[in-house]
């Protein structure tokens, strides 16, 4: 098949699909879709082992989406399709030019759809999509045009053709296909700028040998007053550190106890405190490190101090990650809650590659391309696993387990409530359940979120 007809394709399967439906289980089956046209397009030279595990994750994705239906499994199968896309038309590009070249993607679509010759068949020999074209296509226009010249003209004539009715939304077909047909186009026939592919090697992870070159940071600065300023200023933010992270954790586990409200907005305001700290200390290892002295021999001492400066700064990730615990244990899982945990995860891996970065001399964009992937798995992992449910079948353990909320602030928490009110003997908030779940059920297949179709009356 040639791109215009998986442009086609897809575009005829996206109207099916969502004609008069809500976003569901269709959008889990046009990602399946889409993951195996991309397969069946992408060359062979291009399959390689990231390509196939992207279609997995693809696939996985909008099976992930099918169940759940959030925003975390959306996110995680637009990505995954998109990395699939990206991944299928160079398997050397860096995976960070995904979000330039999709957006100058989207704003020349207008000029790319007119340039036919792109995009449709140039050969001469009249196959069956010219047919259409000539036969069905510019038929039509031409008769729609004159047709709402002649009704206007003549209501006798407008009515021999308006008197009938017919069970169709004309205006939601035509929008279903100028959108399914925008999403397939920008898929299936994005372009990659040549100022791309010449950028490309700046995101290379290992130095060329042009790199280990020693060359002076500012020129008013030579290469031993720099690498002693860069051990000083670890020296000194070494000691600050330790300070901070003293007083930090006094505040946090010795200090009078407070409010819950208090203490919800406190905690959120250390642990932003501790994640701008990580990315200042990762982006100030960066400068230091960008290049001259990854290969200087007499740079020793100020790797030691990066280094142990990393350590202190795992060390503060570690005690807001217990401070985190703390609160959790005291007041119950909630979403922002299972939130910092990830935050503060993404910050100890971003700790652990710089250290990776230092010890076996990475360029800068190792850290971009690895915390990129990074996000990825995170997001793809979030959309395989029911938070709500963990948090339902955990707070309600609790004395102090807030019902009402679950019920209206927790998503698939369904299951778990309803144990809770056959344990408690609560017909109410069975009934209630019951009734929610009822209403997600009502949806037609193709509407459908199939987590609540496992949940039995």
């Amino acid at each position: 098949m040639k791109t215009h007809h998986y442009i086609f394709l897809s575009t005829i399967t996206f109207i099916v699909l969502f004609y008069n439906e809500n976003v569901g289980l269709n959008l889990g089956i046009l990602g399946v879709l889409y993951s195996v046209l991309t397969l069946i397009k992408t060359p062979e030279r291009n399959r390689s082992k990231s390509f196939l595990l992207l279609f997995a994750t693809s696939i996985l994705s909008s099976m992930a989406f099918a169940w759940f239906g959030d925003f975390s499994s959306f996110l995680a199968l637009v990505i995954s399709l998109l990395l699939l896309s990206f991944r299928s038309k160079n398997r050397r590009l860096k995976s960070l030019f995904l979000v330039p070249v999709f957006v100058v993607t989207l704003f020349t679509f207008i000029c790319r759809v007119f340039s036919f010759n792109e995009w449709l068949p140039k050969s001469e020999n009249s196959g069956l999509g010219k047919k259409i074209f000539a036969f069905v296509f510019i038929p039509f226009v031409f008769v729609a045009i004159f047709f709402g010249i002649y009704a206007t003209g003549s209501n006798h004539f407008a009515s021999l053709f308006t008197d009938y009715e017919l069970d169709i939304n004309v205006w939601q077909i035509f929008c279903l296909g100028a959108l399914g047909f925008f999403i397939a186009f920008n898929f299936f026939n994005f372009v990659v700028e040549k100022q791309i592919y010449k950028q490309n090697h700046f995101l290379d992870n290992d130095f060329k040998k042009e790199d280990t070159i020693q060359k002076q940071t500012f020129s008013f600065l030579d290469l031993d007053s720099e690498r002693m300023g860069g051990v000083i200023s670890f020296i000194c933010l070494n000691v600050l550190l330790i300070f901070f992270i003293i007083t930090y954790n006094y505040e946090q586990f010795y200090e009078a106890v407070k409010s819950p409200n208090q203490l919800s907005e406190e905690t959120h305001e250390r642990v932003n405190a501790v994640i701008m700290s990580i990315i200042m200390a990762i982006l100030v290892i960066m400068f230091y490190f960008k290049s001259n002295f990854n290969f200087d021999s007499k740079a020793g001492s100020l790797k030691i101090f990066a280094k142990i400066w990393i350590f202190l700064n795992a060390v503060l990730v570690l005690s807001a990650m217990l401070k985190n615990t703390e609160y959790i244990t005291s007041y119950g899982f909630t979403y922002k809650r299972l939130g910092v945990y990830a935050f503060l995860l993404l910050s100890l891996i971003g700790l652990i590659l710089t250290f990776y970065k230092i010890q076996f001399k990475k360029k800068n964009a190792f850290l971009f391309n690895s915390m990129s992937w990074c996000f990825y798995g995170m997001v793809l992992v979030c959309s395989f696993i029911n938070w709500g449910g963990i948090i339902t079948s955990q707070n309600m353990k609790r004395p102090d387990f807030a019902v009402n909320y679950h019920v209206v602030s927790i998503n698939f928490s369904e299951k778990y409530l309803l144990k809770y009110a056959e344990e408690k003997k609560d017909l109410a908030l069975k009934k209630e359940v019951l009734e929610n779940v009822k209403a997600e059920k009502s949806p037609t297949f193709l509407s459908k979120i199939l987590y609540y179709e496992t949940i039995q009356k």
